[in-house]
């Protein structure tokens, strides 16, 4: 079957008021299936997802639906939230303050969705640590997240979306697409905008007005562009009787309405052909 999947970080409600509105036309009309969001507000009478949902044909839980607790910096830079088509439910919330990354509200949902025709698949909706030089930690939050893979593995491929905070070179991109192990570990997933998109595909660029201000605080260098936004599929060396090939890659979310940028990253959204082989 034909799925089409959608990472984006909204930026929770900072900025011009307007924004939410926008990514809620500009979700509308992409129509995903699978969506995995980040920095998404749930505090009190902030509810974004809601807002961010309403009129879509989509299911969404936030972390906080399915967590006991609040992490510290929630109520100011929001949550991860993932939503799709079909009902799902939650498998496992894991919260990725690792030393050295212990300032990330950002948890870790995975659930478990129900593909009509073809069986259930393992979402993984997932954020990483954002300092400049917090790679390390990153490294260890990759490992943690294959290991909640292995937890709850389905047979269709594993999908894994959402902001990295690092570029294709970075040890724990590299980590999870099979180009180098980490503490004698290795696994393999594919990048689905390196198999199929076109161009650099930056998704957190100077280029992007809503950026250019944080990327001037936590950069400090004018032509700061990365691609940091990621869709994941597992592979055959963990899926061996199913598959999950990527039909196309395209940038969401970067492109002004009414003079409105949507968010400080772009999004990725990613068409594939999922199913068990015959």
């Amino acid at each position: 079957m034909r799925l089409r999947i959608l990472t984006i970080n909204v930026q929770n409600d900072q900025g011009d008021p307007r924004r939410l509105d926008l990514l809620n036309r500009e979700l509308r009309r992409i129509d995903p299936d699978v969506v995995a969001l980040q920095e998404v507000i749930s505090a009190g009478p902030r509810q974004q997802l809601d807002a961010l949902l309403a009129g879509t044909a989509l299911t969404g839980t936030h972390q906080a639906q399915a967590m006991a607790y609040t992490p510290p910096f929630a109520d100011r830079y929001g949550g991860s939230a993932v939503a799709s088509r079909w009902p799902h439910h939650v498998v496992e919330v894991l919260d990725l303050r690792l030393a050295g990354a212990t300032d990330v509200p950002w948890c870790t949902l995975a659930v478990s969705i129900p593909l009509p025709g073809e069986g259930e698949v393992l979402f993984i909706g997932a954020t990483a640590s954002w300092r400049l030089d917090a790679e390390d930690a990153r490294e260890r939050q990759a490992v943690a997240l294959t290991d909640l893979d292995a937890r709850h593995r389905r047979a269709l491929p594993t999908i894994i979306a959402g902001d990295f905070n690092a570029a294709p070179e970075a040890a724990s991109i590299r980590y999870l697409t099979g180009q180098q192990s980490i503490g004698g570990r290795s696994v393999c997933y594919h990048d689905a905008w390196a198999v199929a998109g076109s161009g650099p595909g930056y998704t957190w660029t100077v280029d992007n007005p809503n950026a250019r201000s944080v990327i001037g605080q936590i950069v400090g260098q004018p032509a700061h562009r990365r691609r940091i936004d990621y869709v994941f599929l597992g592979s055959r060396h963990a899926h061996p009787s199913a598959h999950c090939q990527v039909q196309g890659a395209a940038l969401a979310f970067d492109q002004p309405g009414d003079g409105i940028w949507p968010s400080d990253h772009y999004g990725v959204v990613v068409d594939v052909e999922i199913g068990k082989d015959a």
